[in-house]
């Protein structure tokens, strides 16, 4: 009996605490952390993957389930998890920053909506930018790359007393800073544009003091900045590219392959 409590309990350590490393990264996780999928669903998900890769992962040196030790060990495998999936969500708002910064120049950024990821008024631009990079999130199997990352991280980072290094929380950090700079570089070639063709409209009214340039300028340069989105499109493929692998970069530096 007591060889059969001793399996049973294994078993249970080798199902819920990998359960609990991809039910927080799938939590956060680009795609699926959205406020739009019922949580019962991610549950669902997590549980079916877990079970599934089960086999191909090591065995956990751990069963005292009903232990302060347990307690410890689960906010770990959160800490691990999250972190892995909090690097996709840093690299789908680099679009969202940089489409609200492309619509308060281009005088678009009246025209808000309501963000489901993060639950706020967030202007229309910037919503386009997170729809099409979510999109070609899938298209590119990012989702499937994610787990592949976190199977992997069992055999990097295994369930045991090893925590993550300092210097891991602090790259994590710098990455949250990147965040801001991949943003201004994607939005760099719109932003000029809106820039060159306000000056042109202040020359004009330099030159024109009579002519009404609230009445003028305003709709020309909605028009414009809509526009210059449209000729700089192409440029946002290179930066999804450059940026992803970026983020995958980041990721392989948090489980240490």
């Amino acid at each position: 009996m007591e060889i059969l409590l001793n399996t049973l309990l294994q078993y249970q350590a080798d199902l819920l605490l990998p359960l609990t490393r991809i039910s927080a990264m799938l939590m956060v996780m680009a795609g699926m952390g959205g406020k739009g999928i019922p949580t019962p669903i991610k549950t669902a998900y997590a549980v079916a993957f877990t079970i599934m890769v089960m086999p191909v992962l090591p065995p956990t040196p751990f069963n005292n389930l009903f232990s302060f030790e347990m307690v410890i060990r689960v906010g770990q495998q959160i800490l691990i998890g999250t972190a892995i999936g909090f690097v996709s969500t840093v690299f789908l708002q680099v679009f969202v920053i940089a489409g609200q910064a492309i619509a308060m120049q281009a005088g678009l950024g009246f025209a808000s909506m309501v963000d489901p990821t993060n639950g706020m008024n967030v202007p229309a631009v910037g919503q386009f930018y997170l729809i099409l990079a979510t999109l070609m999130f899938w298209a590119i199997d990012g989702h499937i790359v994610m787990l592949q990352m976190v199977v992997q991280s069992f055999h990097l980072m295994p369930i045991t007393e090893v925590w993550y290094a300092t210097g891991g929380f602090r790259e994590l950090v710098d990455f949250g800073g990147w965040m801001f700079a991949a943003s201004l570089v994607l939005a760099l070639a719109p932003i000029v544009g809106m820039l060159i063709i306000n000056l042109s409209f202040g020359i004009m009214t330099r030159a024109a003091p009579q002519l009404n340039i609230f009445a003028i300028g305003f709709p020309f340069t909605m028009m414009s900045g809509l526009i210059v989105m449209w000729i700089t499109m192409e440029n946002f493929v290179f930066h999804f590219e450059k940026n992803w692998q970026r983020s995958l970069e980041m990721m392989c530096t948090l489980i240490g392959c």
